[in-house]
């Protein structure tokens, strides 16, 4: 880590403190306080942090995955013990298994519920999760899910297939190229890639940089805009941007023409 750019160093030491942190906060990313306070009408804290997963999405892409994400700090503090490259296309869907019965679960208990108020500490006994050794075993069975995959699927193992946070980013991330909104992106300069795979040999979550940037188009669903592959090329092709992406520019362009 000593050796990383100081741009990565700070990355890796946020993910970390935030992994630290999770006996905290790990109720705040609860998939089953959302269903259960669902079937009581309350908004709890997880479904206003997950709606703030979708909004920051809309400017920052999957920053959070990349920059604040408990489960990130773990799973790269494996990738010393396990650093295999995940095939993304065999993968990436499993987590779409998990999130749309789950939403759908939600949605329907709130339709015959309804919303009757919110509480942000909703069937927590203090703001801080883990405040009795009755709650240890949950902590225990998720972070040992995320150890697991991580360790056996590969890098990022987690991300790509159980996370059932990352398809609100996602969604977010879609929503903002459809209206299209200024957003954080990739820029890449084609014309001064040589396809050394650096940013690829770099890049936690496996994904194909270099036909990314020659295919003209950075924008990947799986992309956590960690930047670990601008600061792993050499030729400095690439580089983070703020805007409305000249790509999605185009596409609305053309949409009006037609």
């Amino acid at each position: 880590m000593t050796m990383a750019p100081r741009r990565q160093r700070l990355r890796r030491s946020l993910i970390i403190i935030s992994f630290i942190l999770f006996p905290i906060t790990i109720f705040y990313f609860s998939p089953v306080l959302i269903i259960m306070g669902a079937t009581a009408g309350v908004l709890a804290g997880a479904a206003i942090v997950f709606l703030c997963q979708f909004l920051s999405a809309l400017i920052l892409g999957r920053a959070f995955c990349g920059w604040i994400c408990p489960a990130g700090g773990l799973q790269e503090a494996c990738f010393p013990a396990q650093a295999r490259r995940v095939n993304g296309k065999k993968s990436d869907w499993i987590k779409y298994l998990i999130w749309v019965p789950w939403m759908g679960t939600i949605i329907y208990l709130f339709t015959q519920s309804g919303i009757h108020g919110v509480d942000f500490f909703f069937m927590m006994e203090s703001p801080i999760s883990l405040s009795s050794p009755a709650q240890y075993p949950i902590y225990i069975s998720v972070t040992a899910l995320i150890f697991v995959l991580a360790l056996t699927v590969g890098r990022r193992g987690f991300c790509h297939t159980a996370c059932w946070m990352a398809p609100f980013m996602v969604a977010g991330a879609k929503f903002s190229r459809f209206l299209p909104l200024p957003t954080l992106y990739l820029r890449a300069d084609a014309d001064k890639c040589v396809e050394c795979r650096d940013c690829t040999a770099q890049c936690p979550m496996s994904l194909d940089v270099p036909a990314m940037v020659q295919h003209g188009n950075m924008h990947n669903n799986e992309c956590i805009l960690c930047g670990s592959c601008i600061d792993a090329c050499q030729r400095q092709s690439l580089s983070y941007a703020f805007g409305v992406n000249p790509v999605e520019k185009a596409k609305d362009a053309h949409l009006r023409e037609k």
